[in-house]
């Protein structure tokens, strides 16, 4: 019997962050999967959401009767499912440092996100943000240089190769190209804006936003 094929439920593609980062993530280490586009902020998303996601939020995995919900759980999962691909880094080191930023992502940044949300296709920088937003901006900024600057030699991401934490900060690195135009203002070195760069350079970062353009041009 073939291999039942992976399926992810996402949401729109501006602005749905989380459903970026394991699109990114499979879509970058050739996981093969069907994508379900649920659109968002509609009277019946919620509806529509509950036929797939236990959650009633996206993005969940599906593999057969299987439902894996949460960003950073999928990604886990496709760790250990796929082990021909490298989700995280090899090295032990740079592993633990990989899982605990993506951590700190993953259940940090509350002002950044409430204040600043994922709108890909949009460019609004802000000559003023609120503290507890530079506060944020300014800690990532630090993680994206040390991450470089201790395990980034291999290639131009976080810890050289791509990654599952570069799959959790890539829509960070949108925010920040959106409402930011001067990085130096939170202490980047030049490093935080080379690897907004590097994430926007990504053939599949293109393939979402293309695919964003068309959803807003279709939208109601």
């Amino acid at each position: 019997m073939a291999t039942e094929r992976y399926r992810l439920v996402i949401g729109n593609k501006n602005w749905s962050s989380w459903s970026l980062r394991p699109w990114l993530a499979m879509k970058r280490l050739a996981v093969p999967f069907e994508e379900i586009n649920i659109r968002l902020r509609r009277p019946d998303s919620k509806e529509q959401l509950l036929k797939y996601c236990p959650s009633g939020l996206v993005p969940t995995l599906l593999k057969g009767d299987l439902a894996i919900w949460d960003s950073f759980a999928i990604l886990d999962y496709l760790a250990e499912q796929c082990r021909d691909v490298e989700l995280w880094p090899r090295d032990p080191a740079a592993r633990a440092i990989a899982r605990s930023v993506s951590a700190e992502m993953h259940s940090g940044f509350q002002a950044l996100r409430e204040n600043c949300p994922m709108e890909l296709l949009a460019h609004s920088p802000q000559s003023t943000l609120p503290p507890a937003v530079e506060l944020d901006i300014h800690r990532i900024i630090t993680i994206w240089r040390d991450c470089r600057t201790r395990f980034g030699s291999g290639g131009p991401f976080l810890f050289g190769q791509f990654s599952a934490a570069d799959a959790m900060y890539a829509p960070v690195a949108s925010r920040l190209r959106t409402y930011v135009d001067d990085l130096t203002r939170y202490g980047d070195d030049g490093s935080a804006r080379a690897y907004v760069e590097a994430i926007f350079a990504i053939s599949e970062i293109a393939e979402w936003t293309e695919g964003a353009r068309a959803e807003m041009a279709g939208a109601d």
